[in-house]
């Protein structure tokens, strides 16, 4: 049996996936990634690439993705907790437009599997984060991409509440990306 259990959410190939932790008295041991294990689940990807990041209480970052080396992510908040949302950006998928969110959080050590062909981004909901993730290709800054975190024909439904009126901290960049009606007509993904 392996160490790990995938959930379906409600668009295909997006995934949670929660690690089986094993505990005592002295705190816990978990693999976060085998990939053994994770073929036996039916992920195949083949991470080339780790990143990290830190954020503090209301830091929105997103909607992001790449045009070329276009990734697939296995994502996880390992100091406090996240939102964490995917936006299906295939251009033939039957759920296009449609967005998945899940709290991931130190605690839950819930990790979401992000495929390409998404736009994804995360707002931190505790005094501070920390967000780790695996690409299965190498950050192309020449490709960068992304999409409105407040498109109206997205409606992603970020839990502001849980925020307690922290103001919200986004770049200037991410301020300003297209919407999900500019996108459908580009060519997205090379």
């Amino acid at each position: 049996m392996g160490k790990f259990k995938k959930t379906e959410t409600s668009i295909e190939g997006l995934y949670i996936i929660e690690p089986t932790v094993f505990g005592d008295n002295r705190g816990y041991f978990m693999e976060t990634y085998n990939e053994k294990d994770f073929k036996e689940i039916g992920i195949t990807t083949k991470f080339v690439q780790d990143n990290q990041s830190k954020s503090k209480k209301g830091v929105l970052r997103g909607l992001h993705f790449q045009t070329e080396n276009t990734q697939s992510k296995l994502v996880r908040c390992v100091k406090g907790e996240v939102y964490d949302v995917a936006v299906d950006l295939r251009p033939n998928s039957k759920t296009y437009g449609k967005w998945e969110g899940v709290f991931l959080s130190e605690e839950n050590k819930k990790m979401f599997f992000v495929p390409k062909g998404f736009a994804h981004g995360f707002l931190v909901i505790s005094d501070e984060a920390e967000f780790v993730y695996k690409c299965d290709d190498f950050y192309n800054h020449s490709a960068e991409g992304g999409l409105k975190i407040d498109d109206p024909d997205v409606n992603i439904q970020w839990p502001l509440d849980r925020i307690n009126n922290t103001e919200l901290t986004i770049a200037d960049r991410d301020k300003n990306w297209p919407s999900l009606k500019e996108l459908k007509n580009i060519n997205l993904f090379k």
